[in-house]
């Protein structure tokens, strides 16, 4: 007999047998693998693309389960992107630059459902990741942070094989900057011809500003975060940042990749 837990908990990446995020959300369980999923494959319910261990349930319950266009969320909110990909787009074939992109995307992703967080927006050289949100996580500033510290990990090694192939004419080395923080969002669906659901909101906002200021290699904790995962601060420095749009300075935390 199958335990209930060897079908909610991912045996590894990408592996849960059940939707853990309709099990969270609404003690729901959506079979996603195996032979119980393909009724609902025929029903267009698929596993999600920002997360396979969730469904596209998750995608589309505001309006026909919620019964709400959105909900109020404590969130840790992640954002990265490739810092020198402006200049180098400008002096490499569109090819190449499109299989950085994908590389980039790909490692990123799979750091991010290492830690059961979600990939909610690619923009081209850079993402949007949500952690709590639709499968809850007790630790989601501590997800978030081993997550960022991951991407930092994973891409190090394929950028720097990239910046070896390249000479200083292309511009300065490539790497990856993120940015890391936790507070209430508005988490659902905010238009009428669309049925993604998306995080909004000042913490948004500021976990944006962070990633926007985090040089190559670094991570930039706001100190929200930081207060909610004191163990994974290791080797953190504080920095006072002025932010765009904030008119106060912020307290950061740094972190380097290792």
């Amino acid at each position: 007999m199958t335990a209930a837990s060897d079908l909610i908990q991912p045996n590894g990446q990408g592996s849960a047998k059940i939707c853990l995020g309709c099990w969270d959300q609404m003690h729901v369980p959506i079979p996603i693998r195996g032979p119980l999923a393909l009724p609902f494959r025929a029903f267009g319910i698929t596993r999600s693309k920002m997360n396979p261990n969730i469904c596209t349930i998750c995608e589309r319950s505001f309006r026909y389960v919620k019964k709400k266009r959105h909900v109020t969320v404590s969130a840790t909110i992640l954002f990265a992107d490739i810092r020198g990909f402006t200049r180098l787009s400008e002096r490499i074939d569109p090819v190449k630059l499109s299989e950085l992109v994908s590389m980039f995307q790909d490692l990123c992703a799979q750091a991010i459902w290492a830690h059961d967080g979600i990939v909610n927006k690619q923009m081209g050289d850079g993402l949007m990741a949500i952690f709590n949100f639709p499968i809850k996580i007790g630790d989601h500033a501590g997800a978030a942070i081993m997550a960022a510290r991951d991407i930092q990990r994973r891409c190090t090694a394929a950028l720097d094989r990239l910046n070896a192939d390249l000479d200083s004419s292309h511009g300065p080395a490539l790497g990856v900057g993120v940015g890391v923080h936790t507070g209430d969002v508005e988490i659902g669906e905010f238009s009428t011809f669309r049925s993604d659901f998306t995080a909004i909101g000042g913490a948004v906002n500021l976990a944006a500003r962070l990633e926007s200021k985090a040089a190559a290699g670094e991570i930039l904790v706001s100190d929200a975060t930081a207060a909610q995962a004191p163990d994974r601060m290791t080797g953190a420095e504080p920095r006072l940042l002025a932010l765009k749009g904030i008119a106060q300075p912020v307290q950061a935390r740094v972190l380097i990749k290792s």
